[in-house]
C-alpha cells in the first residue's frame, strides 16, 4: 500500500501545466515514459490495425480499380502538384471561389508524397491517420488524471464511440485527426515541461488549419508564456519562413494576403471563408452557425437547391445582432469557462484533464467552421469521462456519467444518414458537446471525497 501510495503521490506531482520553478530535482529530470506501442499479442490492437487496413483500402480502391478516389484526395494531390510545378494556389480575385482554402504550408507538405503520384500520396495520408488514430487514443488515455490504467475494453472505447468520425477522416481525406494528435502531444509535451515543443505541436496544427489558434487564450491564462511564444514564433516561421525557399518570399507572402483575404477577411450576411452555401446550412455546427439559424430565417438546404427551403429560426433579427449576440454567447461561454476552472493552488491531474477536455469542447464548436467531422476532437472528453465513470469512487457519480456520456451519444447518432438534416441544423453535435462539457465541469468542481490515503494523495494539489 505504502508504495501504491508513493506512486500516486509521485503522479499527482507531475503537472500537466507546471507551475512556477520550484520542482524537485527527480520531477524535473523525469523523462516521458514510453507510450505503448501497437502489439500483435493483443486481440484489440489486431482490431485496430484491421480497421486501419480497412479503411486504407477505402481510400486506395476507387484509385486502383475504379474511376478516382473522389472528395479531398483529388484536390490534395492538386495542390502538391501545384507547387511542384510553380503553379498559384489561389486565384488572383479573392472574390473567385477558391479551391484550396488552406495556407500554403500544407500544399508544400502534400508536394512531397505528390511527387510520387496520387496513390504514394494517398497511402501517406492514410498511414498519417492511422498513427494519429492510434496515439489519439495513448495519450488520452494517459491523460486522463485518474492514475488507473485501464482495461483493453476501456482503452478502447473512446475509438469505438467516435469511430465514425474516423471513418470520414480517411474517407474524406480531411486533416482534423491528425491535428487532434499533434494538440493532444502539445499537451502531452507540455506535461513535461517542453515548452518549446508543445509550442512547436500548437503552432505546426494552427499552420495547417487555423482553427487550433484558440488554443492560444487558455495558454495566456494559466500563464505557459514560454509555450506562448514558441507557438507564436513557430506560426511565423511555419507560414512565412519554410515556403518562402521554394515559392519565394515575395509571392509566398503574397499568397498568404491572397488566403487571409478570402477566407478570414470576408465574412458577410451571404457566409464567410469562401464556402458561403454551406457555412449557414445543415452542414455546420459552430456555435456561429447554429446561432444565426436559430436568431435569423436562414435556409438550412442551401447546401442543396434541389431541396425545398427550410427555417427553424426562434426569433428574427438583423445579420448585425445576431453577430453581438453570437459573441455575447461565446464571452459568457469563456467566463463560464473561466469559473469552472480551479485556481492554481487547486490544481490536481484529476482537474487538469477535465479542464483539457472542455477546453477541446470548446476548441471543436468556437472554429467559425465545424462540420460532422470536426468532432472528431471529443475524443478526450470523451476518455476522460469514461474513466469517471469507470474509477470513480462513488457509485452515484459513476452511473450520472455512464448516463450522461449515453445521452451525448444518442445525440451524435441523430447525424446518421436515416436520420433527417434538421436534427443537425438544431445542432445535435453540439447539443453533445455541450452535455461533456458540463460533466467534465461538474467532475471539476466536485472531486471525489479523500477517504483514503491512496485518494488523498491522488487529490492532492500541485506544488507552487
Amino acid at each position: 500500500m505504502r508504495g501504491d501510495s508513493a506512486r500516486v503521490h509521485r503522479s499527482a506531482t507531475c503537472s500537466l501545466f507546471p507551475i512556477g520553478h520550484h520542482v524537485t530535482r527527480s520531477i524535473a529530470s523525469d523523462k516521458p515514459r514510453a507510450l505503448r506501442l501497437l502489439s500483435l499479442r493483443a486481440p484489440l490492437d489486431l482490431l485496430f490495425l484491421a480497421c486501419c487496413v480497412i479503411l486504407t483500402i477505402d481510400v486506395l480502391g476507387p484509385e486502383i480499380f475504379g474511376h478516382g478516389k473522389t472528395k479531398d484526395y483529388a484536390l490534395w494531390y492538386w495542390a502538391g502538384q501545384q507547387v511542384l510545378h510553380g503553379g498559384p494556389l489561389y486565384p488572383s480575385d479573392i472574390h473567385q471561389q477558391f479551391e484550396f482554402i488552406y495556407p500554403p504550408l500544407p500544399a508544400i507538405l502534400l508536394a512531397i508524397p505528390s511527387w510520387f503520384g496520387k496513390i504514394p500520396l494517398y497511402l501517406v495520408l492514410s498511414v498519417l491517420n492511422a498513427v494519429a488514430w492510434w496515439y489519439t487514443g495513448i495519450i488520452s488515455n494517459a491523460m486522463t488524471g485518474s492514475d488507473r490504467r485501464p482495461g483493453p475494453w476501456l482503452e478502447a472505447l473512446p475509438a469505438f464511440a467516435t469511430v465514425t468520425f474516423v471513418f470520414d477522416m480517411f474517407d474524406l481525406g480531411q486533416p482534423n485527426l491528425v491535428l487532434l494528435a499533434m494538440m493532444l502531444y502539445g499537451f502531452w509535451s507540455l506535461r513535461y515541461r517542453r515548452f518549446w515543443l508543445a509550442g512547436f505541436m500548437f503552432a505546426l496544427a494552427t499552420a495547417i488549419k487555423v482553427f487550433p489558434i484558440a488554443v492560444l487564450p487558455y495558454l495566456a491564462w494559466r500563464r505557459q508564456w514560454a509555450t506562448m511564444v514558441s507557438m507564436i514564433a513557430f506560426i511565423g516561421i511555419l507560414l512565412y519562413v519554410v515556403p518562402a525557399p521554394i515559392r519565394g518570399f515575395e509571392r509566398n507572402a503574397a499568397e498568404l494576403d491572397t488566403w487571409y483575404q478570402g477566407m478570414v477577411g470576408s465574412s458577410s450576411e451571404k457566409g464567410f471563408g469562401q464556402r458561403d452555401e454551406q457555412n449557414w446550412s445543415w452542414v455546420n455546427q459552430s456555435i456561429i452557425a447554429v446561432t444565426h439559424r436559430l436568431v435569423r430565417p436562414i435556409n438550412y438546404n442551401l447546401d442543396d437547391p434541389s431541396k425545398p427551403p427550410r427555417t427553424m429560426n426562434v426569433i428574427d433579427v438583423d445579420y448585425k445582432t445576431a453577430n453581438w449576440i453570437v459573441l455575447a454567447v461565446s464571452v459568457l461561454l469563456g467566463l463560464g469557462f473561466i469559473a469552472v476552472m480551479p485556481s492554481a493552488n487547486r490544481r490536481t491531474p484529476r482537474s487538469d484533464a477535465e479542464e483539457l477536455g472542455i477546453l477541446f469542447c470548446l476548441m471543436t464548436v468556437a472554429s467559425p467552421l465545424a462540420r460532422q467531422y470536426y468532432f472528431m476532437w471529443l475524443f478526450l472528453p470523451f476518455t476522460v469521462l469514461m474513466h469517471r465513470a469507470a474509477f470513480d469512487m462513488r457509485p452515484k457519480v459513476r452511473l450520472g456519467t455512464w448516463l450522461s456520456l449515453g445521452a451525448a451519444g444518442i445525440l451524435m447518432l441523430l447525424s446518421l444518414p436515416p436520420f433527417p438534416h434538421a436534427f443537425q441544423a438544431w445542432g445535435n453535435n453540439l447539443a453533445a458537446t455541450a452535455i461533456l462539457a458540463v460533466s467534465l465541469a461538474w467532475h471539476m468542481r466536485h472531486p471525489p471525497v479523500a477517504a483514503s490515503s491512496d485518494a488523498a494523495a491522488g487529490l492532492k494539489p500541485h506544488p507552487s
